[in-house]
């Protein structure tokens, strides 16, 4: 398999609906008209819970996105593959604007009061491959590279659009809603912040008001020092947390202050964290010898009062699977669901273990090198 080179060209394409594509190693000769049709956003809006202070993203065209989840003579043609229906050329990776959003930069205004806003944001897909690859453990670890270089790149410009959130997150599996198995994963900026978000924003200033110290810093330190530890670099750790919510919910966190962003990784820290990413996921295949489910978030600093990051948020990748053991799914039931006080199944010390029992595979990483992006005008 032939590496990504080390640069990357990026080709910049507007759809005729206005939506974007960014088309990295590609021709950049694509016919965007021979894509797939415009999108729909008429009934698209948010509504304000008062009881919760959260607001709820309302946007029924979701219900008609394409799916090839299905098997056999029905399974139609993958669209995220070239030529599928939304990706009309060839690339080496891929992230457009997504025809069936939550949010968008040209949200329609919407009739109310203050309970309803317009759902303001951008919602992009992420093809890490243009090959028809469905398991991470498929991907050479250049092509690995190639697709946190790329999220570093996005995720910086969403925040320079000045949105008020920005997360990359994937969604592997079927049963953690995925309907298109070629693997991708997405991003979403928000122009409000969410309900966890500025929960742990605020637990960041509360621990910071009472010890006058950084709580990132604090947890870093204890999972470098407990039996919860997976992996540690120079610059990440990746451990079980201390009270998950999910049974093999695994975080990837930086453990340098100040770095709460991809976009302040460098390509040492790039690579470092694609390594430790691809080795959580290794374990979680090999813990059942299934290809395990699961959702990945890059959760990044909030814009703190300075208009900088918040200096205490320390970047940190969350891996949540929904299982808790090869045949039961964990599922959110009432007290959950209703409450948000949840219940695990099994103790972080016993998981950790068995998921550091676990061999992750060998892969080149000592000839890779993380691309340059270059866009070509």
């Amino acid at each position: 398999m032939t590496p990504p080179p080390s640069a990357l060209a990026r080709h910049d394409l507007v759809h005729p609906d206005g939506r974007y594509f960014h088309v990295y190693g590609g021709q950049g000769d694509w016919d965007l008209r021979a894509a797939d049709p415009a999108r729909v956003v008429d009934q698209l809006h948010r509504r304000f819970d008062r009881l919760t202070g959260a607001w709820v993203l309302v946007s029924p065209t979701r219900n008609v996105r394409p799916s090839s989840t299905t098997t056999g003579d029905d399974r139609p043609a993958c669209p995220l593959c070239p030529g599928g229906g939304e990706l009309g050329g060839g690339f080496a990776l891929a992230v457009f604007d997504n025809r069936f959003p939550a949010v968008v930069p040209d949200a329609p205004a919407v009739p109310g009061d203050d309970r309803v806003a317009p759902s303001g944001g951008r919602c992009q897909v992420v093809v890490h491959t243009a090959r028809h690859v469905e398991r991470p453990a498929d991907l050479s670890a250049a092509e690995l590279v190639a697709v946190t270089a790329v999220l570093r790149e996005r995720t910086a410009e969403l925040w320079r659009e000045g949105h008020t959130y920005v997360m990359a997150f994937e969604n592997h599996g079927a049963i953690v809603g995925a309907t298109l198995p070629h693997q991708h994963g997405q991003l979403y900026a928000l122009d409000h912040l969410p309900p966890v978000t500025g929960i742990k924003r605020d637990q960041l200033g509360r621990h910071r008001g009472a010890h006058g110290t950084c709580l990132g810093c604090t947890i870093v330190a204890e999972d470098l020092a407990g039996e919860r530890l997976l992996d540690v670099g120079e610059r990440f750790v990746v451990s079980v947390p201390f009270a998950p919510r999910w049974p093999y919910e695994v975080h990837i966190t930086a453990r340098d202050h100040g770095i709460g962003r991809l976009g302040q990784l460098d390509d040492t820290a790039v690579l470092e964290l694609t390594r430790l990413l691809a080795g959580v996921v290794d374990r979680y295949d090999g813990l059942w010898d299934v290809d395990l489910s699961y959702m990945l978030c890059v959760q990044e600093a909030p814009t703190g009062a300075d208009g900088r990051p918040e200096a205490d948020w320390h970047l940190h990748v969350e891996l949540l699977p929904p299982h808790r053991s090869a045949e039961r799914l964990k599922v959110r039931a009432s007290v959950e669901t209703a409450l948000g006080t949840f219940i695990n199944d099994t103790v972080p010390e016993l998981t950790a273990g068995q998921l550091r029992a676990v061999p992750v595979l060998e892969r080149a990483w000592a000839d890779v090198t993380v691309p340059t992006i270059e866009v070509v005008v």
